[in-house]
């Protein structure tokens, strides 16, 4: 007699965010925007080196299109600017769709590298964690100087009395 196993796999939700700045909030970093504006190709390089890829990657958008159109092919969505902005959407799970970022890098180049730059910038910041413990009852321990703290039932720690009410502080790498 066979006998029949059902495997069900976890259901993941994958939450999307929008992007952590307008396309033309340029004005929260008028530093990346006024080098975005006075030399885009080097603003490019350094945005995609940011990101991890090859920082001459860009230089393909200004080569590339007038090189295919020398050959026949009009081309007047910059492949790599494209690229870029569908990778950066990927990477951190930003809403958005294709027709989007086409839109974007047709028409607005220089918006779209600022975009990307300010989007990299916000999740290579530190994250600090500050926390505070928890209440707990205070059981002192007889034979010793320290105390025992319970929560729940369960041993939280020994700790000396110096050492109760302090905050816990924790921060990222």
């Amino acid at each position: 007699m066979a006998t029949t196993v059902v495997v069900q796999q976890p259901y993941i939700v994958s939450h999307r965010n929008p992007w952590s700045s307008g396309l033309c909030d340029c004005c929260e970093d008028m530093n990346s925007c006024c080098y975005a504006f006075w030399c885009c190709p080097c603003f490019a390089c350094s945005t995609t080196g940011e990101l991890g890829e090859s920082p001459c990657l860009p230089l393909l958008d200004l080569f590339g299109p007038g090189f295919l159109a020398a050959l026949g092919f009009p081309v007047c969505v910059p492949p790599v600017t494209l690229g870029m902005r569908v990778a950066v959407r990927h990477k951190y799970e930003i809403v958005g769709s294709i027709c989007e970022d086409i839109m974007v890098s047709c028409c607005c180049i220089w918006c779209s590298w600022c975009q990307m730059s300010r989007e990299i910038k916000e999740h290579k910041k530190p994250i600090t964690i500050m926390t505070t413990q928890p209440m707990v009852q205070v059981v002192p321990n007889i034979s010793t100087t320290t105390t025992t703290h319970v929560v729940r039932g369960q041993p939280f720690g020994i700790m000396s009395p110096v050492q109760m009410g302090s905050p816990l502080i924790l921060t990222s790498p």
